[in-house]
């Protein structure tokens, strides 16, 4: 490792060798060809985040990785988009060796936390504290092959979409689905009735925040083959009945903001446009749709298999470092203890419900 050698630059200084590097390393790995990981994510987040870095790593054959990073007070790190993102972690060449506290020296980090990592990633796997699973929709057999099998896996499911959809199309009109649209109209409504759902629901509404709408509206902007930030709008008549904003590369599609119009909902609009989008971006060529990390029923009647994600973080011995530890880590720790106990979890999602509509009144 003596020859590895480690900068930091923004994201705005990554030059046409360096961009062309990433995205090669991306296209070797199926699991880094994440649109998240993307330099184009990145890259776009940066502009609205001037915390955003990038360390390039280098050795004797040249650029062989890089580590996005956000860099917050105190020298704590964070993944890019933290608490948006659903991958994390580094984009590098296959045989990289690289010590995760070698990274932090170079950086200047004092700690760099994440919650969704690329399970896979060497440099990291000692620093886990906990392994989720992410559902996946595999798509590499084609839409037909996942259809049959969610027809064997879920029954109960594929005939209640196949009932929805028919009753959605007789009383209020055609059902069509589009994968990629470039209406900002319908984003808008997308991100309204998202925000709706949040405060129905007792969460922090993400939209909120002015730079979170921005994100999506300038990544709605780029389309290339690489990475694409999709509008994917489901349709009954002169309706738009559900929606879902995401990023994809090539090979995958990251669901991210799904939402419906809930004069629709007994029709199980969600359902509906999740098939539809499995059915579109199967025959763009897309291997997998990642639903994201978090236990959700539709994810679990829709998925073929899960990805493993990591939490934890990667500290060096400073006064800073255990300062973010005694603020973070035992929250954290009990968040996961109650997501992992249904009857924890159950009882504290009813009761985010119940302060949502308190709070709407």
């Amino acid at each position: 490792m003596g020859h590895v050698q480690i900068s930091v630059i923004r994201p705005g200084e990554l030059g046409p060798t360096e961009l062309a590097r990433w995205r090669e390393f991306q296209d070797a790995d199926p699991e880094q060809d994440n649109p998240f990981l993307s330099a184009e994510f990145v890259t776009t987040v940066a502009e609205l985040r001037p915390q955003v870095r990038v360390a390039v790593i280098e050795d004797g054959s040249g650029v062989a990785g890089f580590f996005p990073y956000e860099r917050h007070r105190l020298g704590i790190g964070r993944p890019v988009a933290a608490g948006l993102t659903d991958l994390q972690g580094m984009v590098y060449a296959a045989g990289l060796e690289l010590e995760a506290a070698r990274l932090l020296r170079a950086t200047g980090l004092a700690a760099w936390e994440f919650d969704h990592l690329h399970a896979g990633q060497p440099m990291f796997a000692r620093h886990h504290s906990g392994r989720h699973p992410s559902p996946v929709i595999d798509l590499d057999q084609g839409y037909d092959a996942y259809l049959a099998g969610l027809r064997r896996r879920s029954p109960t499911t594929h005939r209640m979409t196949r009932y929805k959809r028919n009753r959605l199309g007789r009383e209020i009109g055609e059902v069509r689905h589009e994968a990629e649209s470039s209406d900002t109209a319908a984003l808008r409504d997308l991100l309204r009735w998202k925000s709706l759902q949040y405060r129905r629901t007792g969460r922090t509404d993400r939209f909120a925040s002015p730079w979170i709408v921005e994100l999506v509206e300038r990544l709605h902007a780029i389309r290339t083959d690489g990475f694409a930030g999709c509008l994917s709008l489901l349709r009954a008549g002169d309706e738009v009945v559900a929606g879902h904003f995401g990023v994809r590369t090539a090979s995958q599609l990251c669901t991210w903001f799904p939402a419906y119009d809930t004069r629709f909902g007994k029709y199980s609009p969600g359902l509906l446009q999740h098939l539809g989008m499995a059915e579109d971006f199967a025959a763009m060529g897309l291997r997998h749709i990642d639903m994201g990390r978090g236990e959700k029923d539709y994810k679990e009647s829709l998925k073929t298999r899960d990805l493993q994600v990591a939490e934890g973080r990667v500290a060096r011995a400073t006064p800073a470092a255990g300062v973010h530890w005694a603020l973070r880590v035992p929250v954290r720790g009990l968040r996961n203890a109650v997501l992992a106990r249904p009857y924890l979890r159950d009882p504290a999602d009813r009761m985010l419900k119940a302060y949502g509509r308190l709070v709407r009144r």
